[in-house]
C-alpha cells in the first residue's frame, strides 16, 4: 500500500512505495511490492585491471620523459618488474584516445589486457580493427 503526502508550501506531491531491496552477489536487487524486479540504471562496469595498467603506463612514461630513468631496463630493474612487461605497458600510452576514454568510462568491457599489450601498431585507425579481429 502506498502513502501519499502533499507538501503545501512547495506544491509537490510525494508518494511512498514499499520496496524490498535484496543483495545478490554483491549487488542490490530492487523488488516491487509484487515481488518483481525493478530495472535500475546500469552503471558502467569499469575494468580496474585496465585502468591500473593505463595509470602505470602513463606514470612510467612520465618517469622516462622526466629523466628519472634513462631506459626502460633501468626502470624495470628499479621497480622489480620484468623489462618486457614494462615495455608493453608503456606502449599503452600510444593507444587511440577513443580507446583510452572507453576504458576509463567503462564503455569498453570487450577489451582485455593481453590483447592491448600485444598490439603492434601505433596507428589509431588500425588499433580498433586489430582489437576487433
Amino acid at each position: 500500500m502506498s502513502r501519499t503526502h502533499q507538501n503545501e508550501a512547495a506544491d509537490t506531491l510525494t508518494i511512498a512505495v514499499p520496496l524490498t531491496i535484496r543483495r545478490r552477489g554483491g549487488r542490490k536487487l530492487v523488488l516491487s511490492p509484487a515481488g518483481e524486479e525493478i530495472a535500475t540504471s546500469a552503471r558502467p562496469r569499469i575494468d580496474n585491471t585496465l585502468v591500473k595498467a593505463l595509470a602505470r603506463a602513463f606514470r612510467w612514461r612520465k618517469l622516462l620523459e622526466s629523466g628519472a630513468y634513462a631506459t626502460v631496463a633501468e626502470m624495470a630493474d628499479a621497480e622489480g618488474i620484468d623489462r618486457s612487461y614494462v615495455s608493453r605497458v608503456v606502449r599503452m600510452t600510444l593507444l587511440a584516445p577513443e580507446i583510452i576514454e572507453g576504458i576509463l568510462e567503462g564503455q569498453r568491457i570487450d577489451l582485455l589486457l593481453p590483447p592491448l599489450l600485444s598490439l603492434k601498431t601505433e596507428l589509431w585507425h588500425e588499433q580498433e580493427r586489430n582489437l576487433a579481429g
